[in-house]
């Protein structure tokens, strides 16, 4: 008796603990650049939407993986006949990670902190429009604008539109407080950011309990992390010489999808020699996209002439405008009065493609007699010198922003393009909601920009994703930056 009683126990316990194998929850996500800070609404900073977007904070709409924009906080909304009024209802029952509650006023705070004077939100220019906020009832707020604007929607979507409460707006960057599946646990500057689980989410509540990102920027070190099994899934794998192997491991799976990002080499257009159409233009031809995409991401990319992702319908193919064409570049330079060429900076960022890819541009500018000084920055001093001190000649950059041409609208952004002509398309595009007219503006958008060479178009950007073989439900698409935890599982 007392042997058959310890071997149902003992069954019962290998039960239990083959149960707890089965049923992991927790799950370690590594990325190559770390936040600057947690506030998603004021950097430009894609980082902060990798770790949170949808999982610590939601807007009033949110993207898919497919992206697609669906209802978020907003359950519902109703759009006046002439397109200037929008009415949201709220979903119902919603708290803050503090506890405090999630009303039309959070709404209505959110909204205007964007639109405010001494605002740092990366596209405020997005929400100029709203001209008056006002609360209806706690369930329901009101949202009027000064012109039509056919992207509204999709422009709540936006990590830099979640919704964010008065109450801890003063230390939301280091302690962000949100309304998503997951709550915000600790910040390890240098190596990680932990979530949890959020016990009290009003919507569909997530199966993980637990999440760490691990920042790991060197490639080499990527690829050691994945192969030990040290993380579980490596988002923007920033080696892809190394996925033939994680394609061959059955430990792994690959995830190889599109994304937003415009990979582009911005050049200042007010600093001198690039306020030069004719110097632009000389930089465009003497790039090679082919051996950028072939030399840096290892074939991943899709060569583009315009600022504007290929695999939207929308997209109109304007490579041939620029094509790579060394001789056509030394006529044009030598025209602009340049015939020995010039020296100018190339700032780049840690990522690969930025790395890798400014190296080999440097050597082809060199070939027509541009000396681009290569100068590698840290991301938080990306932002600093070139996105908001605009102090550069050129850098490389993946613009991973959904649809983001109406930033060339904005003569204050970093690369400085003003351009009435474009202003006014943008204007025309956000007062028309019919499609044939607005792909229509879009499709004349990317040609202005590509023949004004504003700046050096080279490819969209790959989503590549290494993650063990278990794990379910991750984007293979990336329409926003951001890594979606809130339906990820573990296959038992």
């Amino acid at each position: 008796m007392t042997h058959l009683r310890s071997l149902i126990l003992g069954t019962c316990a290998a039960a239990l603990m083959a149960g707890a194998a089965v049923a992991k929850t927790d799950i370690t996500v590594a990325m190559q650049l770390e936040p600057p800070h947690l506030d998603p609404t004021s950097a430009a900073a894609g980082a902060i939407d990798s770790v949170l977007y949808a999982n610590v904070f939601e807007g009033l709409t949110r993207f898919m993986g497919d992206g697609s924009v669906v209802p978020g906080l907003a359950k519902s909304w109703e759009i006046s006949e002439d397109g200037l009024t929008y009415t949201f209802k709220l979903q119902d029952g919603v708290t803050f990670h503090d506890g405090t509650t999630m009303d039309a006023e959070d709404v209505k705070f959110t909204l205007e902190r964007i639109n405010a004077e001494d605002s740092a939100n990366a596209q405020k220019a997005l929400f100029s429009a709203i001209s008056e906020v006002t609360v209806i009832d706690p369930m329901t707020v009101e949202v009027k604008l000064s012109e039509p604007n056919g992207n509204l929607l999709f422009n709540l979507a936006w990590g830099d539109a979640v919704i964010v409460a008065p109450e801890s707006i003063d230390n939301i960057k280091q302690l962000p407080i949100g309304t998503g599946a997951f709550k915000f646990t600790s910040w390890t500057q240098g190596d990680n950011i932990m979530i949890e689980k959020n016990p009290n989410y009003w919507g569909t509540p997530a199966t993980l309990d637990m999440a760490t990102f691990k920042f790991i920027s060197d490639p080499t070190a990527a690829f050691a992390s994945m192969m030990a099994e040290d993380v579980d899934v490596f988002i923007s794998f920033p080696a892809p010489e190394n996925l033939p192997q994680f394609e061959a491991d059955p430990r792994f799976q690959v995830l190889v999808g599109s994304t937003e990002g415009e990979t582009i080499m911005a050049m200042n257009n007010k600093q001198e020699p690039f306020d030069d159409v004719k110097v632009r233009e000389a930089v465009a031809h003497a790039i090679d996209r082919q051996s950028i995409i072939d030399g840096a991401m290892f074939g991943y990319g899709t060569p583009i002439g315009t600022h504007f992702a290929p695999h939207n319908p929308a997209y109109v193919d304007e490579t041939d405008l620029s094509p790579f064409d060394p001789e056509k570049s030394r006529t044009l330079l030598t025209e602009a009065g340049f015939p020995d060429g010039f020296e100018t900076t190339l700032d780049l960022p840690p990522p690969s493609y930025a790395r890798r890819g400014g190296e080999i541009i440097a050597a082809q500018l060199a070939d027509v007699g541009i000396t681009a000084k290569i100068n590698n920055v840290e991301w938080a001093q990306w932002l600093e010198t070139v996105f908001n001190g605009k102090n550069f000649g050129l850098t490389v950059i993946s613009h991973t922003e959904p649809m983001d041409i109406g930033i060339y609208a904005n003569p204050d952004y970093y690369f400085q393009y003003d351009n009435a002509d474009f202003q006014g398309l943008m204007t025309k595009l956000n007062a028309t909601t019919d499609p044939d007219t607005r792909t229509q503006i879009m499709g004349d958008a990317q040609k202005m920009i590509s023949e004004d060479y504003v700046n050096a178009y080279l490819f969209q950007l790959a989503a590549l994703t290494v993650a063990k073989a278990g794990v379910q439900g991750l984007w293979s698409n990336a329409p926003t930056q951001a890594t979606d935890l809130t339906g990820v599982s573990w296959a038992e």
